[in-house]
């Protein structure tokens, strides 16, 4: 069974070789990740802006070693890619 994680434990992982997303009005989302808590054992990564797949495969590298466990997802209706992350 999974275990408790924290979206800010994910965040500090990424936060020390990647750059957060930042949305501008005028020019829309700048790339970078965003992490959301989704319950007590589960956090989502998205990416957002320009170069998507690339981004969430080099996240999911940097996760897993890390020693999460990270599974590929994609939002219900087609909707935008995003990474599961639990810890096992």
């Amino acid at each position: 069974m999974a275990r408790v994680i924290r979206a800010r434990d994910v965040d500090a992982v990424l936060g020390h070789g990647f750059d957060p997303s930042d949305y501008d009005p005028r020019t829309g989302w700048d790339p970078g990740y965003r992490v959301a808590q989704d319950g007590r054992r589960q956090v989502n990564v998205f990416h957002d802006g320009a170069g998507e797949e690339a981004g969430l495969d080099a996240y999911t590298a940097e996760l897993r070693a890390h020693g999460y466990h990270v599974v590929p997802d994609q939002m219900p209706g087609g909707g935008r890619r995003r990474l599961h992350i639990t810890k096992p």
